[in-house]
């Protein structure tokens, strides 16, 4: 059985930085607030009459991706695509990039698992790798959060998280059984869904009937933040000693954590439980917010592209979200 490995990354954010101030114009907020509570100060948002879109974005991510591992779109197998906010109802975003990026009639899979998409995706495109039935898969996630947002003081504990964004990978075989990804951890609890959700649009609940009730807020994102932190810090911990027990790894041996970018004040907390150094765990919510999907795969592509991610590292990726569903990546760069 094969290992898989990732041989290129990109991503991709929109030129429109919209600062805590900003947001102080339309909603009754200010930059202390914000950075008190989540560690963000600006975010991305598509601008209005921009041709960007979940699939758009990650079309291009997926560029550059590909570009730097070497492949063109007539070496990828296989497409996962992770994201809560698709370009359409149905279909998913797979199909688009496969169209976008001129790829052969290959198969495409959309992973529907919000802040912990890219790491059911990436876990997903890894047993594909393993068992031989693909070689090369293409790992995008991406969203288009700001278009669904309640830009108002009533929604501002949750719209002043989110960004827009893509990041993506591509991943390949690996022969050598100690390099690239050694193992990958998946849950999930329904029970507590409704503590973070979108209740619609949805079949039970469709588009024309809110229009006619303007008052009716269930198309926007709730969140019990204080219930969502307090079962993150404790997932985060849990799967991260999870991935090292699996591998027979201490926490001393992580060279870099790369957590999901719900909060960084979760991320700090988890850095301190794991007796982390700055230099092994990456942040940059603050300058783009939650990307939801999306924030795992533009966090590892800086950290990569600033050389903080060398040959030989052991890099960990760490997610919590919505669903509640959690998971982690345990990998040797």
């Amino acid at each position: 059985m094969y290992n898989s490995k990732i041989i290129g990354l990109g991503h991709y954010v929109p030129d429109n930085v919209v600062t805590n101030d900003d947001l102080s114009k339309i909603m009754d907020t200010d930059d202390a607030w914000i950075q008190e509570r989540t560690g963000i100060k600006t975010r991305r948002w598509i601008a209005e009459g921009s041709e960007d879109t979940s699939a758009v974005m990650g079309a291009k991510a997926a560029r550059i991706a590909m570009e730097r591992a070497g492949v063109t779109n007539k070496d990828i197998d296989f497409i996962v695509f992770a994201t809560l906010s698709p370009d359409y109802y149905f279909p998913g975003c797979g199909v688009q990039i496969q169209e976008m990026l001129e790829m052969d009639t290959i198969g495409a899979i959309d992973i529907r698992n919000q802040c912990t998409g890219f790491v059911y995706a990436i876990s997903t495109a890894d047993q594909f790798i393993k068992t031989g039935m693909y070689k090369n898969i293409l790992v995008i996630g991406a969203e288009f959060h700001s278009n669904g947002l309640d830009k108002t003081t009533r929604g501002r504990g949750v719209s002043v998280i989110f960004g827009d964004g893509a990041g993506a990978a591509v991943l390949t075989r690996e022969e050598d059984p100690t390099k690239g990804i050694l193992s990958t951890h998946l849950h999930s609890e329904g029970k507590y869904a409704d503590k973070l959700i979108v209740e619609s649009p949805s079949i039970a609940k469709w588009v024309p009937e809110l229009m006619d009730n303007p008052e009716d807020i269930s198309y926007f994102p709730y969140m019990d933040g204080t219930f969502v932190f307090k079962n993150a810090v404790v997932r985060f911990s849990e799967v991260i000693i999870e991935a090292l027990e699996k591998n027979n790894l201490s926490k001393d041996a992580i060279d870099m954590l790369i957590p999901h970018q719900a909060n960084l004040r979760i991320s700090q907390f988890v850095q301190r439980k794991f007796g982390l150094s700055d230099d092994q765990v990456f942040n940059n919510i603050q300058k783009y917010g939650n990307t939801t999907a999306a924030s795992i795969p533009i966090a590892l592509t800086e950290a990569w592209e600033t050389g903080k991610i060398k040959d030989n590292d052991l890099v960990v990726l760490a997610a919590f979200g919505s669903g509640f569903t959690w998971g982690s990546v345990i990998m040797r760069w």
